[in-house]
Parts: C-alpha cells; sequence; structure tokens
C-alpha cells in the first residue's frame, strides 16, 4: 500500500530577489527539462563560449556547502 505524497515544485516565489535581478538578460528561470518539480536556466538565445556574467551578489559557498 503506497500514499502518493504531493511533490513541492519549486516556482519564482522561491527564488530571492537579487538573484532574478542578477539573471543575463537573455536567460531565464523556467521549469527544468530534468526535474519538472525544480526550475532550470534557459536561454532565449545562443550564448558564445566563454561568455562571463556578473559581478554576482549573495554569499560566496564552498563546493561542500552547496
Amino acid at each position: 500500500n503506497t500514499t502518493d505524497s504531493p511533490v513541492a515544485v519549486e516556482t519564482l516565489d522561491d527564488v530571492p530577489e537579487h538573484v532574478l535581478r542578477g539573471l543575463p538578460e537573455d536567460v531565464r528561470l523556467l521549469p527544468s527539462a530534468v526535474d519538472k518539480t525544480r526550475l532550470g536556466v534557459w536561454a532565449t538565445k545562443s550564448i558564445l563560449k566563454g561568455k562571463k556574467f556578473g559581478p554576482f551578489v549573495g554569499d560566496k559557498k564552498k563546493r561542500s556547502q552547496v
């Protein structure tokens, strides 16, 4: 007997405002193609290899903290 529990879906309301403000012009957060319960990063046009983005705002984290 299995019970299906509701799965929390990540929305733009879950994303801090500074993250949304810091997105490059041609980048959007939309439902992920890999995991429909999460947001994914999508480009509205091709991004050239080596393109730099920033400056970023927020706390710097070590790889082990994310």
